[in-house]
Protein backbone atom coordinates (compact mmCIF):
# COMPACT_ATOMS: atom_id res chain seq x y z
CA UNK A 1 0.00 0.00 0.00
CA UNK A 2 3.14 2.47 -0.83
CA UNK A 3 1.44 4.24 -3.68
CA UNK A 4 1.08 8.01 -3.47
CA UNK A 5 -1.70 9.53 -1.13
CA UNK A 6 -3.03 12.42 -1.73
CA UNK A 7 -2.41 15.21 0.98
CA UNK A 8 -4.69 18.19 1.09
CA UNK A 9 -3.04 21.37 1.70
CA UNK A 10 -3.43 24.98 -0.24
CA UNK A 11 -0.36 24.61 -1.97
CA UNK A 12 -1.95 21.53 -3.65
CA UNK A 13 -3.77 23.78 -5.93
CA UNK A 14 -0.70 24.96 -7.56
CA UNK A 15 0.74 21.62 -7.90
CA UNK A 16 1.23 20.03 -11.38
CA UNK A 17 -2.25 18.41 -12.92
CA UNK A 18 -1.76 14.16 -13.60
CA UNK A 19 -4.42 12.88 -15.84
CA UNK A 20 -5.41 9.54 -14.98
CA UNK A 21 -8.51 10.58 -16.97
CA UNK A 22 -10.19 6.75 -17.72
CA UNK A 23 -10.12 3.26 -17.62
CA UNK A 24 -8.50 1.60 -20.46
CA UNK A 25 -11.36 0.19 -21.57
CA UNK A 26 -15.11 0.84 -21.05
CA UNK A 27 -18.33 -1.11 -22.21
CA UNK A 28 -21.85 -0.12 -21.01
CA UNK A 29 -24.78 -2.33 -22.76
CA UNK A 30 -27.03 -5.42 -21.61
CA UNK A 31 -25.45 -8.75 -22.06
CA UNK A 32 -21.80 -7.14 -22.01
CA UNK A 33 -20.56 -10.20 -19.55
CA UNK A 34 -21.55 -12.49 -21.55
CA UNK A 35 -18.92 -11.52 -23.93
CA UNK A 36 -16.45 -11.64 -20.65
CA UNK A 37 -14.27 -14.63 -22.40
CA UNK A 38 -13.89 -12.48 -25.58
CA UNK A 39 -13.20 -9.04 -23.94
CA UNK A 40 -10.01 -11.03 -21.74
CA UNK A 41 -8.75 -13.27 -24.12
CA UNK A 42 -6.52 -10.89 -25.83
CA UNK A 43 -4.79 -10.45 -22.19
CA UNK A 44 -3.96 -14.33 -22.45
CA UNK A 45 -5.45 -14.44 -18.83
CA UNK A 46 -6.37 -17.95 -17.41
CA UNK A 47 -6.75 -18.01 -13.53
CA UNK A 48 -9.12 -14.61 -12.32
CA UNK A 49 -10.32 -13.63 -9.10
CA UNK A 50 -13.58 -12.65 -8.47
CA UNK A 51 -14.06 -10.38 -5.22
CA UNK A 52 -17.67 -9.89 -4.46
CA UNK A 53 -20.07 -9.48 -1.87
CA UNK A 54 -22.85 -12.11 -1.13
CA UNK A 55 -25.81 -9.40 -2.74
CA UNK A 56 -24.17 -8.63 -5.63
CA UNK A 57 -22.95 -12.00 -6.85
CA UNK A 58 -26.54 -13.40 -6.74
CA UNK A 59 -27.70 -10.19 -8.35
CA UNK A 60 -25.26 -10.45 -11.32
CA UNK A 61 -26.17 -14.10 -11.31
CA UNK A 62 -28.70 -13.83 -14.78
CA UNK A 63 -26.42 -11.98 -16.57
CA UNK A 64 -23.25 -13.73 -15.51
CA UNK A 65 -22.08 -16.02 -18.46
CA UNK A 66 -23.28 -19.69 -18.02
CA UNK A 67 -20.21 -21.06 -19.74
CA UNK A 68 -16.68 -19.27 -19.57
CA UNK A 69 -12.97 -20.64 -20.26
CA UNK A 70 -11.50 -18.93 -17.55
CA UNK A 71 -10.87 -20.07 -14.27
CA UNK A 72 -12.89 -18.29 -11.97
CA UNK A 73 -12.03 -17.90 -8.46
CA UNK A 74 -14.70 -16.41 -6.34
CA UNK A 75 -13.51 -14.48 -3.15
CA UNK A 76 -16.57 -12.68 -0.97
CA UNK A 77 -15.00 -9.88 1.03
CA UNK A 78 -15.19 -8.79 4.42
CA UNK A 79 -17.53 -5.74 4.86
CA UNK A 80 -15.13 -2.72 4.61
CA UNK A 81 -12.24 -1.29 2.48
CA UNK A 82 -9.35 -0.97 5.05
CA UNK A 83 -6.22 -1.60 3.91
CA UNK A 84 -5.66 -4.69 5.20
CA UNK A 85 -8.78 -6.62 3.69
CA UNK A 86 -7.02 -5.05 0.30
CA UNK A 87 -3.87 -6.88 1.23
CA UNK A 88 -5.36 -9.81 2.43
CA UNK A 89 -7.27 -10.22 -1.68
CA UNK A 90 -4.23 -9.08 -2.97
CA UNK A 91 -2.21 -12.01 -0.81
CA UNK A 92 -5.06 -14.55 -2.00
CA UNK A 93 -4.87 -13.52 -5.32
CA UNK A 94 -0.82 -13.94 -5.52
CA UNK A 95 -1.25 -17.33 -3.47
CA UNK A 96 -3.74 -18.91 -6.09
CA UNK A 97 -1.66 -17.28 -9.23
CA UNK A 98 -3.99 -15.75 -10.53
CA UNK A 99 -3.57 -13.56 -13.58
CA UNK A 100 -5.93 -10.49 -12.62
CA UNK A 101 -8.81 -9.60 -10.37
CA UNK A 102 -12.72 -8.90 -10.96
CA UNK A 103 -14.34 -6.44 -8.78
CA UNK A 104 -17.65 -7.02 -9.05
CA UNK A 105 -20.02 -5.33 -6.34
CA UNK A 106 -20.81 -1.43 -4.90
CA UNK A 107 -18.18 0.86 -4.12
CA UNK A 108 -16.41 -0.50 -1.72
CA UNK A 109 -15.53 -4.03 -3.62
CA UNK A 110 -14.53 -1.58 -6.61
CA UNK A 111 -11.72 0.14 -3.75
CA UNK A 112 -10.67 -2.62 -2.50
CA UNK A 113 -9.74 -4.95 -5.96
CA UNK A 114 -7.96 -1.40 -6.85
CA UNK A 115 -6.02 -1.65 -4.33
CA UNK A 116 -5.49 -5.14 -4.08
CA UNK A 117 -4.63 -4.80 -8.09
CA UNK A 118 -2.12 -2.17 -7.04
CA UNK A 119 -0.47 -3.96 -4.48
CA UNK A 120 -0.39 -7.63 -6.45
CA UNK A 121 0.53 -6.05 -9.73
CA UNK A 122 -2.38 -7.60 -11.53
CA UNK A 123 -4.86 -5.75 -13.67
CA UNK A 124 -8.27 -4.84 -12.02
CA UNK A 125 -11.51 -5.30 -13.95
CA UNK A 126 -14.42 -3.70 -12.47
CA UNK A 127 -18.61 -4.38 -12.58
CA UNK A 128 -20.10 -2.01 -10.17
CA UNK A 129 -23.52 -3.62 -9.72
CA UNK A 130 -24.64 -0.42 -8.20
CA UNK A 131 -25.06 3.19 -9.55
CA UNK A 132 -24.25 4.78 -6.59
CA UNK A 133 -20.77 6.39 -6.90
CA UNK A 134 -17.65 6.62 -9.66
CA UNK A 135 -15.70 4.23 -7.63
CA UNK A 136 -15.52 1.97 -10.96
CA UNK A 137 -13.98 4.71 -12.55
CA UNK A 138 -11.07 6.45 -10.87
CA UNK A 139 -7.56 5.19 -9.79
CA UNK A 140 -8.21 5.63 -6.32
CA UNK A 141 -9.25 4.01 -3.41
CA UNK A 142 -11.19 5.43 0.13
CA UNK A 143 -10.19 3.56 2.89
CA UNK A 144 -12.23 3.88 6.73
CA UNK A 145 -11.82 1.75 9.82
CA UNK A 146 -13.26 -1.31 10.93
CA UNK A 147 -15.97 1.20 12.43
CA UNK A 148 -16.66 2.46 9.20
CA UNK A 149 -14.96 5.89 9.79
CA UNK A 150 -13.13 7.39 6.93
CA UNK A 151 -9.59 7.39 7.00
CA UNK A 152 -7.53 8.59 3.93
CA UNK A 153 -7.77 8.14 0.33
CA UNK A 154 -5.03 6.80 -2.25
CA UNK A 155 -4.67 7.40 -5.55
CA UNK A 156 -2.63 4.85 -7.35
CA UNK A 157 0.17 5.24 -10.47
CA UNK A 158 -2.21 2.91 -12.93
CA UNK A 159 -5.28 2.87 -14.10
CA UNK A 160 -8.27 0.19 -14.01
CA UNK A 161 -7.65 -2.01 -17.33
CA UNK A 162 -11.65 -2.40 -17.59
CA UNK A 163 -15.32 -1.56 -16.70
CA UNK A 164 -18.06 -2.61 -17.75
CA UNK A 165 -21.29 -1.75 -17.04
CA UNK A 166 -24.44 -4.27 -17.24
CA UNK A 167 -27.41 -1.88 -16.67
CA UNK A 168 -30.03 -4.57 -15.92
CA UNK A 169 -28.14 -5.12 -12.36
CA UNK A 170 -28.26 -1.21 -11.33
CA UNK A 171 -31.55 -1.17 -12.47
CA UNK A 172 -32.77 -4.05 -10.40
CA UNK A 173 -30.43 -2.65 -7.54
CA UNK A 174 -32.71 -0.96 -4.44
CA UNK A 175 -33.25 2.27 -5.63
CA UNK A 176 -31.99 4.11 -2.78
CA UNK A 177 -28.14 3.40 -3.89
CA UNK A 178 -29.02 5.22 -7.32
CA UNK A 179 -30.59 8.24 -5.12
CA UNK A 180 -27.11 8.36 -3.61
CA UNK A 181 -25.61 8.04 -6.32
CA UNK A 182 -27.12 11.04 -7.86
CA UNK A 183 -25.93 13.22 -5.16
CA UNK A 184 -22.52 11.92 -4.89
CA UNK A 185 -22.38 13.02 -8.66
CA UNK A 186 -24.49 16.30 -7.89
CA UNK A 187 -21.60 17.37 -5.70
CA UNK A 188 -19.13 16.48 -8.39
CA UNK A 189 -20.40 20.46 -10.20
CA UNK A 190 -19.83 21.98 -6.56
CA UNK A 191 -16.91 20.52 -5.36
CA UNK A 192 -15.03 21.10 -8.43
CA UNK A 193 -16.21 24.67 -9.33
CA UNK A 194 -15.18 26.09 -6.04
CA UNK A 195 -11.84 25.01 -6.37
CA UNK A 196 -11.60 25.93 -10.09
CA UNK A 197 -13.14 29.14 -10.60
CA UNK A 198 -11.15 31.38 -9.31
CA UNK A 199 -8.42 30.32 -10.41
CA UNK A 200 -5.89 32.20 -13.00
CA UNK A 201 -5.26 29.48 -15.45
CA UNK A 202 -6.66 26.49 -15.86
CA UNK A 203 -5.19 23.90 -17.93
CA UNK A 204 -7.36 21.99 -20.35
CA UNK A 205 -6.85 19.33 -18.33
CA UNK A 206 -8.56 21.26 -15.74
CA UNK A 207 -11.18 22.70 -18.31
CA UNK A 208 -12.67 19.45 -19.38
CA UNK A 209 -12.62 18.65 -15.56
CA UNK A 210 -15.29 21.64 -14.76
CA UNK A 211 -16.71 20.83 -18.33
CA UNK A 212 -17.56 17.72 -17.10
CA UNK A 213 -18.65 18.71 -13.62
CA UNK A 214 -21.26 20.88 -14.92
CA UNK A 215 -22.48 18.59 -17.21
CA UNK A 216 -23.29 15.94 -14.21
CA UNK A 217 -25.40 18.89 -12.85
CA UNK A 218 -27.32 19.43 -15.83
CA UNK A 219 -27.91 15.89 -16.72
CA UNK A 220 -28.83 15.12 -12.91
CA UNK A 221 -31.32 18.17 -12.42
CA UNK A 222 -33.09 16.99 -15.74
CA UNK A 223 -33.35 13.52 -15.42
CA UNK A 224 -32.63 12.52 -12.15
CA UNK A 225 -36.02 12.81 -11.06
CA UNK A 226 -37.33 10.11 -13.99
CA UNK A 227 -34.28 8.04 -13.48
CA UNK A 228 -35.45 7.41 -10.03
CA UNK A 229 -39.55 6.81 -11.17
CA UNK A 230 -38.26 4.69 -13.97
CA UNK A 231 -35.68 2.48 -11.54
CA UNK A 232 -39.06 2.15 -9.60
CA UNK A 233 -41.07 0.59 -12.37
CA UNK A 234 -37.33 -1.56 -13.36
CA UNK A 235 -37.74 0.30 -16.65
CA UNK A 236 -34.44 0.42 -18.87
CA UNK A 237 -35.22 3.67 -19.77
CA UNK A 238 -32.73 6.32 -21.64
CA UNK A 239 -33.27 8.51 -18.33
CA UNK A 240 -31.95 5.43 -16.49
CA UNK A 241 -29.40 4.29 -18.27
CA UNK A 242 -28.28 8.30 -18.98
CA UNK A 243 -27.94 9.11 -15.28
CA UNK A 244 -26.28 5.91 -14.48
CA UNK A 245 -23.48 6.51 -17.05
CA UNK A 246 -23.28 10.14 -15.53
CA UNK A 247 -22.64 8.73 -11.95
CA UNK A 248 -20.12 6.07 -12.92
CA UNK A 249 -18.25 7.32 -15.86
CA UNK A 250 -18.70 11.28 -16.12
CA UNK A 251 -18.82 11.96 -12.62
CA UNK A 252 -14.97 9.87 -13.06
CA UNK A 253 -13.89 12.45 -15.27
CA UNK A 254 -14.25 15.12 -13.75
CA UNK A 255 -11.34 13.69 -11.27
CA UNK A 256 -9.50 12.03 -14.20
CA UNK A 257 -8.97 15.03 -15.47
CA UNK A 258 -8.77 17.14 -12.93
CA UNK A 259 -6.66 15.39 -10.44
CA UNK A 260 -6.51 17.47 -7.00
CA UNK A 261 -9.06 20.21 -8.86
CA UNK A 262 -11.61 17.44 -9.78
CA UNK A 263 -12.30 15.63 -6.45
CA UNK A 264 -13.54 16.69 -3.42
CA UNK A 265 -13.61 20.00 -1.59
CA UNK A 266 -16.49 20.99 1.33
CA UNK A 267 -18.82 18.25 0.78
CA UNK A 268 -16.71 15.35 1.46
CA UNK A 269 -15.15 16.56 4.36
CA UNK A 270 -18.33 16.96 5.89
CA UNK A 271 -19.23 13.76 5.18
CA UNK A 272 -16.47 12.64 6.64
CA UNK A 273 -17.23 14.53 9.37
CA UNK A 274 -20.70 12.67 10.27
CA UNK A 275 -18.74 9.26 10.12
CA UNK A 276 -18.09 10.01 13.31
CA UNK A 277 -21.87 10.47 14.72
CA UNK A 278 -22.60 6.60 14.85
CA UNK A 279 -26.62 8.08 14.19
CA UNK A 280 -25.09 8.00 10.79
CA UNK A 281 -23.64 5.07 9.94
CA UNK A 282 -26.76 3.42 8.41
CA UNK A 283 -26.71 6.47 5.51
CA UNK A 284 -25.20 6.05 2.46
CA UNK A 285 -21.89 7.67 1.55
CA UNK A 286 -23.99 9.55 -1.21
CA UNK A 287 -27.13 10.79 1.38
CA UNK A 288 -24.36 11.99 3.72
CA UNK A 289 -22.52 14.34 1.15
CA UNK A 290 -26.33 15.43 -0.36
CA UNK A 291 -25.99 17.11 3.14
CA UNK A 292 -22.57 18.24 2.61
CA UNK A 293 -23.22 20.01 -0.62
CA UNK A 294 -25.41 22.48 1.28
CA UNK A 295 -23.80 23.11 3.88
CA UNK A 296 -20.67 23.60 1.88
CA UNK A 297 -23.34 26.48 0.02
CA UNK A 298 -23.20 28.00 3.19
CA UNK A 299 -19.80 28.23 3.78
CA UNK A 300 -19.48 30.16 0.88
CA UNK A 301 -22.63 32.11 1.36
CA UNK A 302 -24.64 30.68 -1.47
CA UNK A 303 -27.98 30.74 0.44
CA UNK A 304 -29.61 31.18 -2.86
CA UNK A 305 -28.38 27.94 -4.50
CA UNK A 306 -29.17 25.84 -1.49
CA UNK A 307 -32.82 26.81 -1.71
CA UNK A 308 -32.58 25.84 -5.58
CA UNK A 309 -31.67 22.56 -4.71
CA UNK A 310 -34.31 22.31 -2.32
CA UNK A 311 -37.01 21.17 -4.29
CA UNK A 312 -34.66 18.73 -5.91
CA UNK A 313 -33.73 17.39 -2.84
CA UNK A 314 -37.23 17.06 -1.40
CA UNK A 315 -38.56 15.13 -4.64
CA UNK A 316 -35.76 12.90 -4.31
CA UNK A 317 -35.28 12.24 -0.82
CA UNK A 318 -31.97 13.52 0.06
CA UNK A 319 -31.64 14.56 3.45
CA UNK A 320 -31.33 18.35 3.95
CA UNK A 321 -31.66 18.87 7.76
CA UNK A 322 -30.65 17.29 10.75
CA UNK A 323 -33.83 15.14 11.68
CA UNK A 324 -32.48 13.50 8.21
CA UNK A 325 -30.04 12.25 9.35
CA UNK A 326 -31.01 11.12 12.69
CA UNK A 327 -29.49 13.91 14.77
CA UNK A 328 -30.79 16.90 16.66
CA UNK A 329 -29.65 20.59 16.71
CA UNK A 330 -30.23 20.22 20.45
CA UNK A 331 -27.05 17.92 20.64
CA UNK A 332 -24.78 20.98 20.50
CA UNK A 333 -21.58 18.70 21.63
CA UNK A 334 -22.48 15.93 18.53
CA UNK A 335 -22.50 19.16 16.11
CA UNK A 336 -19.20 20.42 17.23
CA UNK A 337 -17.83 17.23 16.73
CA UNK A 338 -19.08 16.53 13.18
CA UNK A 339 -17.60 19.85 12.33
CA UNK A 340 -14.20 19.68 14.22
CA UNK A 341 -13.56 16.21 12.38
CA UNK A 342 -14.91 17.87 8.95
CA UNK A 343 -12.02 20.77 9.62
CA UNK A 344 -9.11 18.63 10.24
CA UNK A 345 -5.87 19.93 8.67
CA UNK A 346 -5.42 17.39 5.96
CA UNK A 347 -9.50 17.60 5.26
CA UNK A 348 -10.60 18.71 1.80
CA UNK A 349 -12.59 21.31 3.35
CA UNK A 350 -9.52 23.53 3.65
CA UNK A 351 -8.78 23.74 -0.13
CA UNK A 352 -11.88 26.04 -0.32
CA UNK A 353 -10.57 29.19 0.48
CA UNK A 354 -6.93 30.84 1.78
CA UNK A 355 -6.83 30.84 5.38
CA UNK A 356 -9.00 27.80 5.38
CA UNK A 357 -12.37 26.86 7.06
CA UNK A 358 -12.84 26.74 10.99
CA UNK A 359 -15.03 24.13 12.91
CA UNK A 360 -16.95 26.86 14.15
CA UNK A 361 -17.72 28.19 10.59
CA UNK A 362 -18.84 24.30 10.02
CA UNK A 363 -21.29 24.99 13.25
CA UNK A 364 -22.63 27.98 12.18
CA UNK A 365 -23.76 26.98 8.69
CA UNK A 366 -25.19 23.51 10.01
CA UNK A 367 -27.52 25.74 12.48
CA UNK A 368 -27.87 28.05 9.27
CA UNK A 369 -29.16 25.75 7.21
CA UNK A 370 -31.55 24.42 9.84
CA UNK A 371 -33.04 28.00 10.11
CA UNK A 372 -33.29 27.66 6.05
CA UNK A 373 -35.15 24.54 5.70
CA UNK A 374 -37.74 25.51 8.43
CA UNK A 375 -39.05 28.74 6.10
Amino acid sequence: MDAEKEVNTMTQKEQPIVVRGTPAVYHSEPGILNKLDKLLASYAYQRVVVVHGDRSLEAAQPYWPKETNLSLLYLRYHGECTPQEADRIASYAKTEQADAIIGLGGGKVMDLVKAAGHASGLDAILIPTLASNCAAWTPLSVFYNEAGQFTHYTVFPKSTLLVLLEPRIALYAPVEYLRAGIADTLAKWYEADVLIRNLKRRPPAVQLAHLAARQCQTSLLEHGRQSLLDAKQLLLSDAFVEIAETIIMTGGIVGGFGDHLGRIAGAHSIHNGLTAAPATHHLLHGDKVAYGILVQLLLEGNADEVKHLLPFYRDLGLPYRLHDLGLSAEDHQGLENIAAQATLPQESIQLMRLGGVSADEVYGAIVKLEEIVQV
